[in-house]
């Protein structure tokens, strides 16, 4: 199932939709109706945090909703009568991010001696997220070097620390896609990557989250970011050098993971500091970042 947060005649509210479908549910309209007694949740914190009990309502309230549409339609919206906002506003910790976790990646942004035998974490301010459609300043006045990183982002469902390899999947509530925007001269001269990545609007999450997406079909997906059509990165998402679980598991060592922890896995080869010339952002340039069994993430810079 994707879940969404949406705004919907001024409102904002959670929705669900199959990826297939070219509508939403409104959650909120069908939990009154078909799972009167439960309470659907103001937001993809709280959500997250019901865990399993929510998404086996949102199955049970979806299934009704499609056999009754014909006499309750106004639990659906159609594409085009909403607006998608970023599925989490305010993770509880900034959001987390890995470097150089593609060995080309690391490469092309210096040499093999830069593949990393370790995750490689930094963070993102929470200021920098923002949503699918929206369009991204290039903050011409302070960077002239803005860069796209296209990444598979996990959401992480429950609380947790010390957790094992094996365990790490039953710490996942579903997946993303994320642009790790980067300003490339500010990370070259702070020395650290914190500044260059923590401008506003230089995350771009969405459209949705995507839940009970298994380890196996995952690993079948190849993802891409293109820029104006043309294709920039595209990588298995098992060229990872460290995946999914080794990353909460490292991540989970010394620290508490919470529901809607955010963590983006890194982005694959092909960015434009690492072209010969670089090719860096200009206005009216659009990324689109895509993993089929996720969706698309578009995003327009200005």
């Amino acid at each position: 199932m994707h879940l969404l947060v949406v705004s919907h005649e001024g409102i904002e509210t959670l929705a669900a939709k199959q990826m297939s479908s070219d509508k939403a549910l409104l959650l909120e309209k069908a939990f009154q109706l078909y799972s009167p007694g439960t309470e659907c949740p103001a937001d993809m914190i709280s959500a997250i945090s019901l865990g399993e009990p929510f998404l086996t309502t949102v199955d049970s309230v979806y299934e009704q909703a499609v056999h009754n549409e014909a006499v309750n339609n106004d639990v659906f919206v159609k594409d085009g009568e909403f607006q998608t906002l970023t599925p989490i506003k305010h993770p509880p910790k900034n959001v987390m991010c890995v470097g150089k976790n593609y060995a080309a990646h690391a490469i092309e942004m210096g040499s093999a001696k830069d593949i990393p035998d370790h995750p490689l974490i930094f963070t993102k301010a929470h200021t920098t997220i923002c949503a699918h459609q929206d369009n991204v300043s290039l903050h011409s006045d302070i960077t002239e070097q803005v860069d796209y990183e296209g990444e598979l982002a996990i959401v992480i469902g429950k609380k947790g620390t010390k957790i094992e390899r094996e365990d790490a999947w039953d710490y996942i509530f579903g997946f993303t896609l994320l642009n790790d925007i980067t300003a490339r001269d500010l990370q070259a001269r702070h020395k650290q990557f914190f500044v260059g990545k923590s401008l506003d609007g230089f995350c771009p999450i969405g459209p949705s989250i995507v839940t009970r997406l298994s380890e196996e079909e995952l690993l079948k997906e190849t993802i891409t970011t293109t820029v104006n059509d043309e294709v920039r990165q595209q990588a298995p998402l098992t060229d990872m050098i460290f995946d999914v679980r080794e990353l909460i598991h490292v991540l989970s060592k010394g620290m508490t993971l919470e529901p809607g922890d955010i963590i983006a896995t890194g982005t694959p080869s092909g960015v434009g500091k690492g072209m010969k010339p670089p090719k860096f952002l200009k206005a009216g340039d659009e990324v689109v970042i895509t993993i089929p069994a996720i969706g698309e993430l578009r995003n327009q810079m200005v």
